[in-house]
């Protein structure tokens, strides 16, 4: 009788407890769900736009009234957003390419290697994070003119090679796999190279995943160097971002056109976020874990 009664004093003080538990679950899921939407209306409000009319397109409104599809056949045909898209799609994949080979290369350098110099030569990669694009923009653009390589993709792809944030961010990965391995590579006679491709880059794959989303964002989003490298007059270098700074003019900006435009170059970040997500959390966690 003691232990029935003990273990119905048990099941009722766990019921409210379990109760409680289950009423904050609901309440943090809420109010996730909320903050999801309200981050979701711009992306909702760029999509009802690219259905306006001009006109329209200034009213604050979810509804497009009248609906029209105008803004989306003009980018394709006025404006050519497929070679727009396919410029940046180009540019994103190669620089995004090289940065994981070379900043692969390098971050297994700095964190297994030893060399005279490895710890100051890092420092003064690091401090080019300092530097922004800006201040170095006169030196940087003289020279590429004096090379006679302005106006072109290998121009883009040659400043961007790789990144000190990049090399930063595998090296701290890179620094988080266990010794044993590159031990047992030595063992089967695998020189560093070998290591390195046939072993530490296989086992990089969530720094890889995270890299590459970033880095492909980050190339995709750029406005800055193709303004300065393909913006002096080859449209034809163009891409989505100056194909989209294309649609503001003196007196008037094409609203509905530009929010088509934006909702196109959403599109292909949102597939590789999607293709690599499940490795994007636990690579950027990873990385900052053993400096």
């Amino acid at each position: 009788m003691t232990l029935q009664t003990t273990t119905a004093a048990a099941a009722a003080y766990a019921a409210p407890r379990r109760s409680a538990r289950t009423g904050r679950r609901i309440l943090v899921y809420v109010l996730l769900i909320a903050l999801s939407l309200l981050f979701f209306v711009p992306f909702i409000w760029s999509l009802s736009t690219s259905f306006k009319t001009i006109p329209d397109s200034v009213n604050v409104h979810l509804i497009p009234n009248p609906f029209t599809t105008s803004a989306w056949h003009a980018i394709w045909t006025q404006y050519d957003f497929k070679l727009f898209i396919r410029n940046s799609l180009f540019l994103a994949v190669v620089v995004t390419a090289l940065n994981i080979v070379l900043a692969g290369l390098g971050g297994y350098a700095f964190a297994r290697l030893r060399f005279p110099g490895r710890e100051l030569l890092f420092l003064v990669v690091l401090g080019t994070l300092m530097v922004p694009d800006q201040l170095r923009l006169i030196p940087v653009f003289v020279m590429l003119t004096n090379w006679h390589l302005i106006a072109s993709f290998s121009v883009y792809i040659l400043i961007n090679l790789v990144t000190a944030t990049n090399l930063f961010f595998m090296r701290q990965y890179f620094l988080t796999i266990p010794k044993d391995f590159e031990e047992a590579a030595k063992l089967d006679g695998a020189g560093y190279f070998k290591t390195f491709w046939r072993v530490m880059l296989p086992l990089a794959g969530p720094a890889i995943a995270a890299l590459t989303i970033l880095q492909f964002q980050g190339t995709w989003n750029d406005f800055f160097w193709p303004l300065i490298l393909f913006g002096q007059g080859s449209p034809h270098l163009y891409t989505v971002q100056l194909g989209l700074a294309e649609l503001q003019f003196t007196y008037t900006t094409q609203w509905p056109s530009i929010m088509a435009g934006s909702v196109l170059a959403i599109l292909p970040i949102l597939v590789v976020f999607l293709v690599f997500q499940r490795y994007f959390i636990s690579g950027a966690v990873s990385a900052g874990v053993k400096g």
